[in-house]
């Protein structure tokens, strides 16, 4: 998964966001509406860091995303394998 599948679960995704980064507001995440590059921007502007920190965070976010939504998929595809046998 990329950030454009984020962008495209921004509704699931947002509160992911929010427990990540307490500081942003829920007009903030509607203002953002899955736009990375929002999302840096207000990351940097509710914590006081430089761009790169927060891109950097993003970024980081996205992967650690990214793997948890696999490991769903396997167990969740684990689950109804067992049910079916």
């Amino acid at each position: 998964m990329n950030w454009d599948q984020i962008e495209g679960k921004w509704k699931q995704s947002a509160g992911k966001v929010k427990e990540k980064w307490g500081k942003l507001t829920d007009d903030d995440l509607t203002v953002i509406a899955g736009k990375k590059d929002q999302l840096v921007g207000k990351i940097q502007e509710r914590y006081g860091i430089a761009r790169d920190a927060a891109e950097k965070q993003v970024d980081e976010f996205t992967r650690a995303y990214n793997e948890s939504d696999v490991n769903y998929e396997r167990d969740a595809r684990k689950t109804r394998a067992a049910g079916n046998s």
